[in-house]
């Protein structure tokens, strides 16, 4: 073969191995197995504690946990709490992640409400007992706060309940279709995993220790994945490896 044939071979491998250097460049391969339950989380527009409004361009670009609760709970909403906390704990500091905490009585739960939940969970204190779960103290550390990544949301009802139901697909009801939306409540423990794509990549019991123990590991691997497929051309999947 000629050196010229020879010239063009190395030069498409080397051209070849440019290209795959700079789609795989950005991906980290200890980056989550997770496989994707949800690959389109819809758009969203709610406000949070502090009167700002927390739509998907505030998540674009970050890993978030979603869950639902009501300042007035007194059964599994404080036992969820706690552990949300411990979630807040790990990652506060990171600007790529947040937690969106949606109020199932948006009809109760006013922006103030919100705000001096905030206060409680944030500031107060996080105990252990003997058997392992976790509880807040009863009274806040008074303290002003301000640019955290735990954003406690309201909205209209009908929207934050599609959000539940089809978004992150924790509501563990099926609604009833003849019961009006006032009459309808959403009561669950369970917690969702959101990545930078907003896909849905897991779901947590947030009373259980092992489930907690999961979505912090998990929160861990999702952020590695720094995948940037808006650079690919049309076509290529966007399913994590």
């Amino acid at each position: 073969m000629s050196k010229k044939f020879w010239f063009y071979i190395v030069f498409f491998a080397v051209l070849l191995a440019v290209f795959y250097f700079f789609i795989m460049k950005d991906y980290d391969f200890s980056s989550s197995p997770l496989q994707v339950i949800n690959p389109a989380v819809p758009a969203f527009s709610f406000t949070n504690q502090d009167g700002k409004i927390i739509s998907q361009k505030e998540t674009d670009d970050k890993v978030y946990v979603v869950e639902y609760f009501f300042t007035t709970c007194k059964g599994i909403c404080p036992k969820m709490n706690a552990n949300m906390r411990r979630v807040y704990d790990m990652y506060k500091d990171k600007q790529d992640f947040m937690i969106l905490s949606h109020t199932c009585m948006p009809e109760v739960d006013s922006v103030p409400l919100l705000k001096a939940y905030e206060q409680k969970m944030i500031n107060g204190k996080l105990i252990k007992a003997d058997d392992g779960s976790y509880s807040m103290s009863n009274l806040p550390i008074t303290q002003n706060l301000q640019n955290t990544n735990w954003n406690f949301v309201t909205g209209s009802k009908d929207s934050l309940y599609k959000m539940a139901r089809i978004g992150y697909i924790i509501d563990n009801q099926k609604p009833d279709s003849t019961q009006n939306m006032d009459n309808q409540f959403i009561h669950t423990q369970f917690f969702a995993l959101v990545d930078r794509y907003r896909r849905v990549r897991g779901i947590y019991d947030g009373l259980k220790e092992d489930e907690i123990q999961k979505l912090l590991l998990d929160i861990k691997g999702v952020l590695r994945e720094k995948v940037d497929h808006t650079r690919f051309m049309t076509g290529f999947s966007n399913s994590p490896t």
